[in-house]
């Protein structure tokens, strides 16, 4: 349940029921299991002749993550798990800004260490060549499309993404489902962009994995950066501006 921190609405906790640092925590573990579980299925199990996962598998893998620790950790942290999302549930008013170092810093701590178990479990596979689902554009793309394609469709991605979290996390959407349709949600981003940009739509989800495999890798890192933040914000904004009452 990643919109928290509402100041009137007991379907979510608010700010400052639970220390911040226990929140950090939350989030680090979550985005552990995010990237884990994404990143982790695309490495190990994706690529087996005639048994595996393939780009469907992944994606479902990757909402999965966020369904399950939606529910494990939403009332607690508001299981962010992405530095875009939490900086765009700033900008739609939703989380104090004060709070978002503490939260992106577990972020991407709980990406490198997932990505960091990922290369140790991959490293006993014979074969192996290091790589860990990383973001990339170009030559690095899955499919070699352009910069200019991977920053649209990440941009794009983002907002959407941002903007249906907002909307199902509303004190007026049914309640108890938000964690499902923002995990369905993170399934068809992936099935839609994973050609062009392996899929990002989180920083702290790209930086994992960059920072261990190194080289080009990290190289483009800084577009998957930019795009999902100006995504996140735009999405956010845009919600928050229809969903105002007449």
């Amino acid at each position: 349940m990643h919109a928290v921190h509402l100041k009137s609405n007991n379907r979510y906790i608010i700010g400052g029921i639970m220390s911040l640092s226990k929140r950090s925590l939350a989030e680090l573990i979550g985005t552990f299991w995010l990237v884990l579980g994404g990143c982790g299925s695309a490495v190990l199990a994706a690529g087996i002749p005639e048994l595996g996962l393939g780009y469907l598998g992944v994606s479902f893998a990757f909402g999965l993550t966020v369904v399950t620790m939606a529910y494990a950790i939403g009332h607690i942290s508001g299981c962010h798990l992405n530095p875009a999302i939490s900086i765009g549930l700033v900008a739609g008013g939703r989380f104090n800004a004060k709070e978002l170092p503490h939260y992106i810093i577990a972020q991407v701590l709980g990406a490198i260490l997932a990505a960091l178990l990922i290369r140790t479990i991959a490293s006993g596979m014979e074969g192996y060549a290091g790589g860990l689902a990383s973001n990339g554009f170009a030559e690095h793309s899955p499919h070699g499309y352009s910069m200019m394609a991977g920053l649209i469709i990440e941009i794009v991605m983002t907002a959407m993404f941002l903007f249906i979290i907002m909307g199902a996390t509303d004190k007026r959407a049914p309640a108890g489902l938000a964690p499902i349709a923002i995990g369905f949600t993170l399934v068809l981003i992936h099935l839609i962009s994973i050609p062009v940009t392996n899929t990002s739509v989180n920083p702290a989800r790209s930086t994992g994995p960059a920072l261990i495999e190194g080289g080009i890798a990290l190289q483009q890192l800084w577009l998957f950066w930019i795009a999902p933040i100006i995504g996140a914000v735009i999405g956010a904004v845009s919600y928050k501006t229809i969903s105002q009452p007449d």
